[in-house]
Order: structure tokens, then sequence, then C-alpha cells
């Protein structure tokens, strides 16, 4: 058997090793004059154009009470927090004005420029155009007498008469003007052993939202 060398083949193989020997000297060239970190810069590009750009969310702004939204131009923001237990302090807040350390058992009031003494005094002493904002710790209905129950109810409260031992409470109130009938003013919690939170509290609850500048 003898193999059949075809004459045009044999003809073009100069040309092919020509070729061949041109493609090397050109990709010699451009290795020795083209940087390194070049190459390495554009592969690194091409490795990137199938990629999804990642969104990061913004980290969202502290709003006044630890609200999620902020409130309206021309409103003030608040947020009522009950206690949780003997360890966890009843909050108030008003325009990011908070009551720090000066909570004790009971109900706790915070009056908006305005402080005073006991309970009831510190009620009816209360000039009109005020807003009171009050939240139990540990326990408020022991020692609330009914006189007491009364004056809380002629300033809106739906919840006074039915508080329980160491329930929790939460109330905004107005006194002299009226709140708007949209934003949450009252909200109340019970003991129940087989549900509380805390042994023998319930887990605390809050109300906050945000009141026309234009009413106080």
């Amino acid at each position: 058997f003898s193999p059949i060398v075809s004459k045009g083949w044999m003809e073009g193989l100069p040309w092919l090793l020509f070729a061949s020997l041109t493609a090397w000297y050109l990709g010699y060239l451009f290795a020795v004059l083209v940087p390194k970190e070049t190459i390495t810069t554009s592969i690194a590009n091409l490795q990137d154009i199938g990629k999804k750009p990642v969104l990061r969310a913004p980290v969202p702004k502290r709003q006044k009470c630890d609200h999620w939204s902020p409130c309206s131009p021309g409103n003030y923001a608040y947020r009522i927090l009950s206690g949780g237990g003997k360890q966890k302090l009843a909050k108030i807040c008003f325009e990011d004005d908070k009551e720090k350390g000066n909570v004790g058992s009971g109900i706790n009031i915070a009056i908006v420029n305005y402080h005073s003494g006991e309970m009831m005094t510190f009620i009816k002493n209360a000039p009109k155009g005020s807003l009171l904002l009050m939240a139990t710790q540990d326990d408020g209905s022991t020692r609330l007498k009914n006189d007491a129950k009364k004056l809380i109810e002629e300033l809106g409260s739906k919840e006074i008469w039915n508080m329980k031992f160491r329930s929790s409470w939460a109330f905004i109130a107005a006194k002299g003007f009226r709140l708007p009938d949209n934003i949450q003013k009252e909200k109340i919690n019970h003991s129940d052993k087989k549900k509380n939170r805390y042994g023998d509290w319930p887990a605390e609850i809050q109300i906050e939202g945000c009141i026309p500048g234009n009413l106080i």
C-alpha cells in the first residue's frame, strides 16, 4: 500500500509554516510588550460582564421616638411602652424627649411641659392644652382608687375600669382639647399565667403615633 500525497497540499505547506511562525511571534511580542497588570485587569473585566450588580439597601434613618417612618411636618411623635415584668421599665417618649430613670411601680405619667406630685394632683393641676402620657410598671391597679379611675375616664380612657392586677396598660390623653379620632390612644394587656411572657407579668405593650402640632 502506498500513500497518495496531494501535490497541492505539499505546495501549501511552506505557507502554513509561515503563518504558524507569524502567529507565535505576534503572541510573543504581545506578552512581552503589554504589562501583566493590563492583561489581568482585562480578563477580570470580561469576567465581570456577566455578573449582576449587588444592590445594597441604605441604612434606615432613625426617626423620633423610634418610629418606623417620620411624622409629617408640623406633627409631634409620641410612643408609650408599658413595663414588662420587673426588669423592663416603662418608657414614655414625646418628640424624642424620654423619661429616663424616673419610673416606678404603678401608673407612670408624663405631662408635656408640666411636672407635679401625686397622680390625682398631677392630673388636676395639668394646665389646659397639655398632653398626658401614661404607662403601667409592675402593677397599676392595686392602689388605684375609684376617684382616680373616674378622673382618667374623664380624660377619655375606655380601659381604666378594666385594669386588673399587673395588667400592662398605655394611654395618651389631652386636657382642654380633643385628640384626632384616627390616632392610637389606648391599649391594655391582662396577666394570664398561661400566656405571660415574664412569669407573673404579661408582655409589654405600646402605642405610638403623630399628633398635629396645631392642636397643642
